[in-house]
């Protein structure tokens, strides 16, 4: 995109005011001219190649424009006939500088909005701007439409016209066509004419549609008079307030960019997404609040920053009424949809203005995105992260997961309700599933070097927190190797689980025979399995089968305060119950003596308590030990019906995930 601006002209109108320079290099107000002010916009919405006509004051004009220290690259164009010619033939003499490439046109007298000039750049068509408020001038362009399309423009058309601005973005195939027309003109010596002349000849060719701005400022200052005017309605956009909310653990060019146009707005207010708002949308932080925070109330316009708890904005937009909030584009569609429609309707309700800039599609916005994800899935970042999530919080879940793809899901699956989004905080690699998986009964058959290879499958394509069942955890010297090896691997969290000899799943209950370990014993096993570890991030989970092998409630504190003194970092009671009741009276019981500890959590059988109503009654982690495998297992089986049924697969295919489908949750790299 290459900007052209015209500044031939002579500007007597404006008086004394235009003495000693061009009409362009009138101040209006807060140090800016009208030039400069344009500059600044041009760089802030990412043009930087700038063709300039010139004509009387040619190198006052030009050492101005150096003199500004904008990151731009100038083609000065002087005509030598602009006392007795029109910018159409200045256009004619810069017309070596402007092929190949989409042009920007407009005026060297005209004042714009960040707003307006962010809607020509991203119109996918040539654009004019118009307003369909303003009433027709009498002696300024105004612009015929019909079905959208500019068929002419000049000051003589008043039969379906509108007030028109000479702002444009011209495609090369329509700008071409105009140039050509305007070269015409020049050669046979229509010099004096404007260049819509040219254009009103070939409209039918040249595809230019009206961009209505309605009320937006975007005018021309031609006398003292629309100087005042303009002035006045920079001073009432000075004091609009802008909101812009972010993440920003990476702040990379693309967030500074939409940082200067929100700016350019009004009065900026950027909300930092809290930790737990990323990590319930996107993914764990890099950085913490506090830092994000600080980081972007260091950079030059914005004026204060703010805590967005949640993804909905409806809080902040009820707490700042801002005048203006601006987003990103690539929420029309998809996941962010409704919160989209939320805030549009939040600011209808008081005049407020939805404006949405192109999401940057470079690629190396995306590598760096890639990159924070890759060491999100190092060891030594992810094993530390559930206790960090569990201090930020209070109350995490985690879904089984037992290969690559369930990992992913896991990974992956958010929902959005009630302007939250809702993702799964961890992985739970359980034995019940890896067994399954493997067609292996779940009684310790499946030795540890086979688990921790699931375990790797799934580190491989993911990055958020494992939590692994440990069953009994061996004997106490294996269990130490265990530990060293899991620590080593980067997984959060193992949990083993009081009982002795052959494996027998714990819903069975007392339908088998289930032997428990004694206290002393399986003390001395979370002892030494603390002593073995090498940091801080990983923790040891002490199961309490007492409730699953009826021994009551008296049993299962006694058990659960002897494991927390010999150092385990959290408790997991366990029920098989579908009534919640005797869970609840031990978390009650538990945190009367011990406020801190972590609390594990398995509802497969006391399925109906909403985690909300758990973290409130004070437990830390909720596990979802089994649904994936439960459901997968049957629809799978299923569909291997259907075929057999049918001696074909076309049955099958409504019941069938669409291969695109599962491809896109597959990482390339």
């Amino acid at each position: 995109m290459r900007a052209l601006i015209l500044n031939s002209g002579l500007g007597h109108r404006m008086g004394a005011l235009t003495a000693e320079h061009p009409k362009c290099m009138t101040e209006i107000g807060g140090g800016d001219t009208i030039l400069s002010r344009q500059l600044r916009l041009l760089v802030a919405a990412g043009v930087t190649d700038v063709v300039m006509t010139t004509g009387y004051y040619d190198k006052v004009l030009v050492d101005y424009c150096q003199s500004l220290g904008l990151p731009l690259t100038y083609t000065f164009v002087n005509n030598p006939e602009y006392a007795e010619t029109n910018y159409i033939y200045s256009i004619y003499c810069a017309r070596e500088h402007l092929g190949g490439d989409d042009i920007l046109l407009l005026h060297g007298d005209l004042v714009f909005g960040a707003y307006v000039l962010n809607a020509a750049l991203t119109s996918k068509r040539s654009c004019m701007t118009v307003s369909s408020t303003a009433p027709l001038p009498e002696k300024d362009f105004k612009a015929v439409v019909h079905g959208g399309r500019i068929e002419k423009v000049g000051i003589e058309f008043f039969d379906s016209a509108m007030a028109a601005q000479p702002l444009y973005k011209l495609l090369w195939e329509d700008w071409q066509v105009w140039l050509e027309s305007i070269c015409t003109f020049c050669e046979s010596g229509k010099r004096g004419c404007y260049a819509e002349n040219a254009f009103n000849e070939v409209s039918d060719r040249c595809a230019v549609y009206a961009l209505d701005v309605k009320d937006a400022l975007c005018a021309e200052i031609d006398t003292k008079e629309d100087l005042e005017m303009v002035s006045n309605k920079l001073k009432e956009q000075e004091e609009k307030t802008v909101y812009i909310c972010f993440s920003t653990d990476i702040l990379h060019g693309g967030h500074l960019a939409v940082l200067n146009k929100a700016a350019a707005l009004g009065r900026l207010t950027v909300g930092v997404l809290s930790d737990s708002a990323v990590a319930s949308y996107k993914r764990y932080p890099l950085i913490p609040f506090e830092e994000r925070k600080a980081l972007l109330e260091n950079i030059r316009g914005v004026e204060r920053v703010v805590c967005q708890e949640t993804l909905s904005y409806k809080g902040v937009i009820d707490e700042l009424h801002p005048d203006i909030v601006v987003h990103g584009d690539d929420w029309r569609e998809g996941f962010q949809k409704p919160l989209r429609d939320e805030v549009i309707a939040l600011l209808t309700e008081y005049g407020g203005q939805l404006v949405e800039f192109p999401y940057s599609s470079d690629e190396k916005y995306r590598e760096y995105e890639k990159r924070a994800r890759m060491e999100l899935s190092l060891p030594d970042m992810r094993r530390g992260r559930l206790k960090k999530l569990i201090a930020m919080k209070g109350c995490v879940n985690a879904i089984e997961a037992h290969s690559g793809i369930t990992g992913l899901i896991a990974e992956k699956t958010t929902v959005l309700q009630e302007g939250k989004t809702y993702q799964f905080d961890a992985m739970w690699v359980s034995s019940l599933c890896d067994s399954t998986a493997k067609g292996k009964p779940d009684i310790e058959l499946v030795d540890m070097t086979s688990r921790f290879r699931t375990i790797d499958d799934i580190m491989e394509v993911t990055t958020k927190p494992i939590i692994f069942d440990g069953d009994t955890g061996g004997m106490t010297e294996h269990f130490v190797y265990t530990v060293r090896s899991l620590e080593r691997m980067g997984v959060s969290m193992v949990i083993i689980e009081d009982k002795t000899g052959l494996k027998k799943n714990s819903l069975f209950g007392t339908e088998v025979k289930q032997t428990q370990d004694s206290i002393e014993n399986f003390a001395a096993k979370i002892r030494a399995g603390k002593k073995a570890q090498k940091t801080q991030d990983f923790m040891i989970c002490a199961r309490i089968e007492s409730l699953i092998l009826e021994q009551g409630m008296e049993d299962a504190l006694t058990r659960a305060f002897a494991y927390t003194k010999a150092g385990a970092d959290a408790i997991m009671i366990h029920s098989r119950k579908k009534d919640p009741a005797e869970i609840k009276e031990f978390i009650a019981k538990f945190r009367d003596k011990d406020k801190t500890t972590p609390i594990v959590l398995v509802p497969t059988s006391f399925n109906t308590v909403y985690e909300e109503e758990w973290k409130a009654l004070g437990a830390n982690v909720i596990i979802y030990a089994n649904q994936l495998t439960r459901t997968g297992f049957p629809a799978m089986q299923n569909a291997a019906k259907l075929i057999l049924e049918n001696h074909r697969a076309k049955e099958c295919d409504d019941v069938c995930m669409p291969i695109k489908d599962i491809i896109t949750l597959i990482p390339e790299e």
